[in-house]
């Protein structure tokens, strides 16, 4: 999927749009893609000289990657509903392109459970668990 494809499935746009393409492997997994431009909001004040993209956005874009995985999400939100064994091992530096590798785990209606990792230039940079529910648009 592109861009324009993602934006079909999930619900965020510019600036949180955080995927830049996804494709699912051979195993089942959504990958996805997003190269750090260093000019994103939240590099701006994280940190001054010594920008690194926060832990947060780092989780967001794993959990983004996992729409792919959803085809039902089309016209709902996914919505974190937790956040589990979250472990950050590397920075993630402008000028690198994130590689989120993310896998279903469970579902139970409207709960989707999943885990991800996260690398750029095959170093792991934060890994979790977590969980979401996909749930109408709210008025």
């Amino acid at each position: 999927m592109n861009r324009e494809e993602i934006k079909e499935i999930l619900p965020h746009r510019e600036p949180m749009l955080l995927l830049d393409e996804v494709v699912i492997n051979e195993n089942g997994e959504a990958v996805g893609k997003y190269t750090i431009r260093g000019d994103e909001f939240f590099l701006q004040g994280h940190f001054p000289g010594n920008p690194i993209v926060p832990g947060v956005i780092q989780c967001e874009m794993i959990a983004q990657t996992a729409v792919a995985l959803l085809p039902d999400c089309k016209g709902k939100t996914p919505m974190y509903t937790g956040l589990n064994n979250v472990k950050f091992k590397n920075p993630l530096l402008p000028g690198k392109t994130a590689v989120m590798t993310v896998s279903l785990t469970a579902r139970k209606g409207i709960f989707c459970f999943a885990k991800g990792k996260l690398e750029a230039d095959g170093k792991l940079c934060t890994s979790a668990e977590f969980s979401f529910a996909i749930v109408p648009k709210q008025a």
